[in-house]
């Protein structure tokens, strides 16, 4: 998300957590997650809302029809809104910064995580109760990645800081440290 996004995404993801997780957070998150998701695999979606030769009428009939059975009303208003402000094509912001202020709000913490080979689910039950420890977030919300060019180990991402246990990472470290270039 470049700092225009940003500045444009911040006030309308306040105001909207504001107004809908009067409601419930829970429903509030899953609206948000079902909008991320259809963004995310819809590109002609995306292309649609940010065409500004597309009027807000259309938009917003289009709108309804994807989202009136799988959102809450009070998320669909708020596209509607977006749509007279002419703010909807910032919609993938909007909901970006939303998702992490309501996980915020809830103590959900998202954590970026880059393995070499794909986790057990024991070996994720295991990291996530030990992330909740360190983090002392009530919920944890692992994003897996695999990466083979890390060797093995893996990378841990929570807010700014990285934890990385990867060989990968261990050989760039040592590399450094002896003053040869870089892997």
């Amino acid at each position: 998300m470049n700092s225009k996004n940003t500045k444009i995404a911040q006030p309308y993801a306040e105001a909207f957590l504001e107004l809908a997780t009067k409601n419930s957070l829970e429903t509030t998150i899953n609206d948000l997650n079902c909008l991320s998701t259809s963004l995310a695999n819809s590109s002609d979606l995306k292309k649609l809302l940010s065409n500004p030769l597309v009027n807000s009428e259309n938009k917003k009939s289009i709108i309804k029809s994807i989202f009136t059975d799988k959102i809450d009303n009070t998320t669909l208003k708020f596209l509607l809104v977006l749509c007279d402000r002419g703010r909807i094509s910032y919609l993938s912001s909007i909901v970006e910064k939303s998702i992490e202020l309501a996980y915020k709000a809830a103590s959900i913490e998202i954590v970026k995580v880059t393995s070499s080979t794909p986790f057990s689910p024991s070996q994720q039950e295991a990291l996530t109760s030990k992330l909740k420890k360190m983090t002392g977030a009530e919920q944890i919300k692992l994003e897996i990645n695999t990466n083979p060019d890390l060797i093995g180990g893996f990378i841990v991402q929570v807010g700014s800081k990285i934890i990385d246990t990867s060989i990968q990472g261990q050989l760039r470290d040592l590399s450094s440290y002896l003053g040869a270039s870089v892997l």
